[in-house]
């Protein structure tokens, strides 16, 4: 049997980019053809792998694909899927499965893994998983406490009762998720490699789908400085938030981004903040520390640019010990992820974010979002900071322009909707477009109000409906306004709208989930179970996307 060639560790290619060549080598050599085109006298012998990922941001099916392209260089006939478009039977027929997943709002699964998980969830119904060999991959942020990456334990506990085998203990990541991640893929292929046998490709087809390999250039770790050319106050006089408009100039770049997406941005936190926690502490500002990464820098310096204080601002310390353990203890001050606000069609070379800043007061001491006032009040007009772009697959304008597409946004929620419209318009797409829209008070926080009411005039909004809560004695949202326009928004939905929701994941996300529900049974005439397999269907549709945080 021939034997399937590898590119040398000392060629000039990154880790991916060779990884994806012996795959690519590895698709040629399976269908018998040579480099030449002639003829082989047996096909490559692999084995089958399956990658599924439950992704909401991006993150679990970036991972999911990278390590796909990986395995298919060490010989596994692998693909990655989303797990909306998989059945339990799909497991069962691979045999080989490695699952990654993020978790969503409060310990919830991402959009795209909700079928699944119920599929597997339901006693009597899953098929048994005997012999599947499997490992998990869980995503989180250990700030969401006792939630940390709940989903991830959920499907690795509920594979295992049905007989699934695991083959690699599960792995909880925090943010910063690389070097856990490459050890739990090397981890997992090598006990996969041991325990599953060689076998013939099922087809002729191509082991894995070639994708473009990555080229080098901005990103999380190599970001653009890009100069802030625009904050702008969007709150009239009187309101009790303080919502910024910000923008950053792409220029000279090469970057760009597709409506939908996020920006990643690299903060600094508040020095005040800093000092007052090194004073408390007792400890000499100019100490020379560890960089979390590599390198050294003043304990000051460190502290702003480099660590995560938030948790230490108003605590009493006990025994500060040693700077060193003091230091080691600390997270890496993590880059924040905004829903983009802008379409590049409408401003080239520019990026805008719609930031709310966050102030409150715990026990007489004031408390700042890092990265909200960051950007509100700390970082200069024509000054830079480090930018990237994470691109959203989940969350998309349709393919099919004509059609139509209802937007829920309360607050900064507004975000990708501006972007989405902004788009709509320079694309001159016919689609219907309805925006609900809700803030505290119609006189001081209807963001972006201008721009708003121009396209309802021009008619690039067709319908309007807002929720100002406090402007009346009875507190209205707007799944309040979602409910009360039911009968025509299931007219939409019967249409083929796509139905998109921005902002707070904890109570406005499942409270417009839940208007979503009755309004299909109300006005769609749907029993509750009737309403819940369409809301499933508009989902693996990807006619239901969110942006929740």
């Amino acid at each position: 049997m021939p034997q399937v060639p590898l590119i040398p560790e000392n060629a000039p290619f990154t880790s991916e980019q060779r990884a994806w060549l012996n795959g690519f080598l590895a698709g040629i050599l399976s269908r018998g053809e040579s480099a030449g085109s002639a003829a082989l006298t047996a096909p490559v012998e692999t084995r089958p792998l399956l990658i599924a990922f439950g992704s909401q941001s991006g993150n679990a099916e970036s991972l999911a694909k990278r390590l796909a392209r990986e395995a298919t260089g060490r010989g596994f006939a692998a693909r990655a899927a989303g797990l909306d478009s998989l059945q339990p039977a799909d497991l069962v027929r691979e045999q080989n499965v490695l699952l990654i997943t993020s978790t969503w709002g409060e310990g919830d699964m991402p959009d795209n893994a909700m079928s699944f998980w119920d599929s597997i969830n339901q006693n009597g119904s899953s098929p048994a998983l005997t012999g599947v060999k499997y490992s998990v991959l869980a995503l989180g942020d250990k700030n969401y406490g006792d939630t940390f990456c709940l989903a991830g334990k959920k499907i690795d506990a509920r594979l295992a009762e049905l007989g699934a085998m695991r083959v690699v203990q599960r792995v909880d990541c925090d943010v910063e998720f690389d070097d856990l991640a490459k050890t739990w893929s090397s981890s997992a292929f090598a006990a996969l490699e041991s325990t599953t046998p060689l076998s013939l490709p099922a087809s002729s087809d191509p082991i894995v789908t070639a994708e473009t390999v990555e080229e080098s250039g901005y990103s999380k770790k190599n970001p653009f400085q890009a100069p802030l050319i625009a904050n702008l106050e969007l709150n009239a006089t009187g309101s009790a938030k303080d919502t910024r408009h910000i923008a950053f100039s792409l220029a000279g770049s090469g970057l760009d981004y597709e409506v939908g997406d996020a920006l990643g941005v690299h903060v600094k936190n508040c020095p005040e903040v800093v000092d007052s926690i090194i004073t408390a502490h007792g400890f000499d500002p100019q100490t020379e520390v560890s960089l979390p990464d590599i390198g050294t820098a003043s304990l000051r310096d460190a502290m702003i640019s480099h660590y995560d204080v938030r948790h230490l601002h108003g605590v009493t310390p006990g025994n500060p010990g040693p700077v060193t353990d003091f230091v080691t203890n600390l997270r890496k001050l993590q880059p924040r992820l905004y829903s983009i606000a802008s379409s590049l069609k409408a401003h080239p070379e520019e990026v805008h974010l719609c930031v709310g800043a966050v102030r409150y007061e715990v026990h007489g001491i004031v408390h700042k979002g890092v990265a909200s006032t960051f950007l509100a009040e700390r970082l200069p007009l024509g000054e830079t900071t480090g930018i990237f772009f994470h691109v959203a697959k989940h969350f998309r304008l349709p393919t099919d322009r004509t059609k139509p597409v209802i937007m829920v946004g309360p607050g900064t929620g507004i975000a990708p909707f501006r972007a989405f419209l902004e788009e709509r318009e320079a694309t001159g797409s016919p689609g219907k477009n309805w925006l609900f829209f809700g803030d505290q008070r119609r006189a001081t926080d209807f963001l972006y109000h201008d721009q708003i009411i121009e396209w309802v005039q021009k008619g690039v909004l067709s319908r309007l409906d807002t929720a100002f809560s406090r402007d009346q004695e009875e507190k209205v949202y707007v799944q309040t306004r979602m409910l009360t326009a039911a009968a025509e928004l299931w007219q939409w939905l019967e249409e083929g709208a796509h139905f998109y929701v921005c902002g707070d994941a904890k109570r406005m996300a499942k409270d417009v989930d839940a208007a979503l529900h009755e309004i299909i049974q109300t006005a769609g005439g749907k029993s509750a179970d009737e309403a819940t397999a369409y809301v499933a269907d508009m989902k693996k549709n990807k006619r239901y996307q969110r942006d929740v945080y």
